[in-house]
């Protein structure tokens, strides 16, 4: 079996599991593609350390356009994406996912692995503690301006470590009393938005140091591409649907245990 193969096959189960994630919670799966995608990667020799976790990164974000679009399409078909809201979002996410496309490649590799790190670890604690909180008190949401300013900082921050900005928005949106379901919905929709213009960026920018003959499209890695989207494609419906049956204040702590083992491995790496 070749390398390559072998490479696509791990990808294959790694994106049946971000795909059941994306749906479930609203996440577009980078907080869990972008660490074990750089270990596959360094394990096969696809690139060199430093390129590494920018190469995942970008892939992630691509992959990502995949997933939300299904995991998304589900959540309209539930009802659960607020469209009075949504367009604002994304215009927001829009913003700041394209500006950190550039900027995230221009960063020493060290730095954006802290980013994601960090970001990982307050997403976890905000996890952890959201189930805890005093849902009764209610919070109006900003107005379009503030809104959309709010949402380029998530957007931004989002495309910079390779998530599809859903850890982020649905803490953002559940803090102005949005309703836990249409936060999700909200997020896996604006997850397209985020995963395509910080996709642009980073394939621009990788445009003159990769080639296509060796399996990129800028800084994306299409053979794990190949192998992410063509589980995640499926599985984000049924995480979708599992979002209108299960508890999810307990799949989040669960989660959040996740990604501070994540957040661990990243750091120490």
């Amino acid at each position: 079996m070749s390398e390559t193969l072998l490479l696509v096959m791990y990808c294959l189960l790694l994106g049946s599991g971000v795909g059941f994630l994306a749906g479930l919670l609203g996440i577009g799966g980078g907080l869990i593609i972008v660490p074990v995608l750089s270990s596959i990667l360094l394990h096969f020799n696809v690139l060199p350390s430093d390129q590494v976790v920018v190469a995942a990164i970008a892939t992630s974000l691509t992959s990502i356009l995949f997933t939300s679009t299904s995991s998304a399409l589900a959540h309209h078909k539930n009802g659960n994406v607020p469209w009075d809201l949504a367009p604002w979002v994304m215009i927001g996410v829009a913003i700041g996912a394209l500006i950190s496309g550039f900027l995230a490649t221009l960063l020493p590799e060290q730095v954006v692995r802290l980013v994601f790190a960090v970001s990982v670890v307050l997403i976890a604690l905000k996890m952890l503690l959201s189930s805890k909180s005093d849902t009764t008190k209610q919070r109006t949401i900003p107005n379009k301006t503030v809104l959309t300013a709010l949402t380029t900082i998530t957007g931004g921050l989002s495309a910079m470590i390779g998530i599809g900005g859903g850890a982020l928005l649905v803490p953002l949106l559940t803090f102005f009393s949005v309703n836990m379901k249409k936060a999700i919905g909200c997020a896996s929709a604006c997850g397209i938005v985020i995963a395509l213009f910080g996709s642009i960026g980073y394939i621009t920018a990788g445009s003159r140091d990769l080639a296509l003959a060796d399996g990129f499209v800028g800084f994306v890695y299409l053979p794990a591409l190949l192998g992410i989207v063509s589980t995640s494609w499926f599985t984000a419906p049924l995480g979708a649907k599992a979002t209108q049956h299960l508890p999810v204040s307990t799949i989040k702590k669960i989660f959040a245990a996740l990604l501070l083992v994540i957040a661990v491995n990243m750091a120490a790496s």
